[in-house]
């Protein structure tokens, strides 16, 4: 089981301003119990049961939900979450809802696998696979300022050695966060 928070995710959750944080397809967690020692509450979301149980924690509720059911509508109302964490996980329909519920000063992070991917392995299937440049496109068409923007391979060392991968990374805020902050590290509560 990786428990190491993400180089990206660590560079960037400090940003997020004081208040509720969505890890979406949460996995074992990793990414919720970091955000908890930053001082936010946090739901943790994953459709297996078993990924929740390791993720359960103080200042986290988990929440069993398989956000790919056809028709099923977004779970969460606009501008909720100060952040909004998404690693390793792409379903395109929800991408426009995910965006609707960060709050007005809102920061999301989101790093995924990318097309060439199947170079290295899996993911493979171009459905899990962002195009060139997408999460940038996605970020222009929902009103979003980026912070920072990175596409191409990664070598990351694991519990089971060195893998490398296709990746893209985003951190992108909303209209309302303090330019500024970017700069200067995390903003007020």
């Amino acid at each position: 089981m990786n428990d190491v928070v993400s180089p990206w995710g660590q560079r960037f959750a400090p940003l997020i301003p004081g208040g509720e944080v969505l890890d979406l397809a949460c996995g074992n967690g990793r990414h919720s119990r970091h955000l908890v020692t930053l001082g936010h509450a946090v739901i943790a979301v994953d459709r297996r049961p078993d990924a929740l149980a390791a993720t359960a924690g103080p200042g986290i509720v988990t929440s069993d939900i398989d956000l790919e059911v056809d028709g099923a509508p977004w779970p969460f109302g606009p501008h909720r979450f100060a952040g909004i964490v998404v690693t390793n996980y792409l379903h395109r329909p929800l991408l426009a809802d995910m965006v609707g519920s960060l709050a007005a000063n809102g920061v999301l992070i989101y790093e995924t696998f990318a097309d060439g991917n199947a170079a290295f392995g899996k993911p493979s299937n171009p459905d899990f696979l962002l195009k060139p440049g997408e999460l940038l496109d996605l970020a222009r068409q929902q009103g979003l300022r980026v912070i920072a923007f990175e596409d191409g391979i990664v070598n990351e060392e694991g519990p089971s050695g060195a893998t490398r991968a296709m990746v893209q990374r985003l951190c992108a805020v909303k209209t309302e966060f303090p330019r500024e902050a970017a700069l200067l590290g995390r903003i007020g509560s």
